[in-house]
């Protein structure tokens, strides 16, 4: 019982030194993490382009953000069949596109990686762009379809080969259905791009789903 009581008033204090270190314990340090690049610089991007047509009363749009039939052979239909999906018609607009691409893209640049995810970006801009240049003659103007694809994706984020995710049955048909519904009571062309992105998001996500399946044997 001595040797205990002289253990505690003697090397229970030094045990305790010891175990806390010689000084305090230093502090934890936060930092920003730029967890999915490709969808930070996007919306950058995209942000610069909105600034850039206020900046210039609406010209900086009708210039380079703004994809439309045209001529195959002007080096600017080509560059705009890429570029209208950085502009936006007014702040509400972009708020409400960035708003869901903020929330889902992250969670699918993380989980497909960032080159996938920016190759299914371009994919849906162009695609989107060249069906609607070829069907219509209005303009095109926005993120639209790419939110609408990264929605349809993030469906499949509990995904099994021989299954069809039930979440992606749902949000197939109440945001497709409606697209359709509205497309031929409203605005058909912004209702079309939403369409377009939610397809290519299905067709994207059965496609990486299987390669990474198959990677992963």
């Amino acid at each position: 019982m001595s040797d205990f009581l002289s253990d505690y008033t003697s090397g229970g204090k030094a045990g305790s030194n010891t175990s806390s270190g010689t000084g305090p314990a230093p502090k934890r340090r936060y930092r920003i993490a730029f967890n999915a690049p490709v969808i930070l610089a996007f919306t950058a991007l995209s942000f610069a382009a909105m600034l850039s047509n206020y900046l210039t009363g609406g010209i900086a749009n009708r210039l380079l953000f703004i994809t439309r039939h045209g001529s195959m052979l002007n080096p600017l239909t080509w560059l705009r069949m890429f570029t209208y999906v950085l502009g936006h018609s007014s702040f509400e607009h972009w708020l409400s596109n960035f708003l869901i691409i903020l929330i889902v893209g992250p969670m699918i640049e993380e989980k497909y990686g960032s080159r996938r995810t920016l190759v299914l970006i371009l994919v849906t801009t162009f695609a989107t762009a060249a069906v609607n240049n070829l069907l219509f003659h209005t303009g095109l103007i926005g993120a639209s379809g790419v939110a609408f694809a990264l929605i349809l994706l993030s469906s499949f984020a509990s995904y099994q080969e021989g299954t069809a995710p039930a979440t992606l049955i749902l949000v197939a048909v109440l945001y497709i259905g409606r697209e359709v519904v509205n497309g031929l009571t409203a605005d058909s062309i912004s209702q079309f791009a939403h369409i377009v992105g939610g397809f290519i998001g299905c067709a994207a996500g059965f496609a990486l789903n299987q390669a990474k399946a198959h990677d992963a044997k």
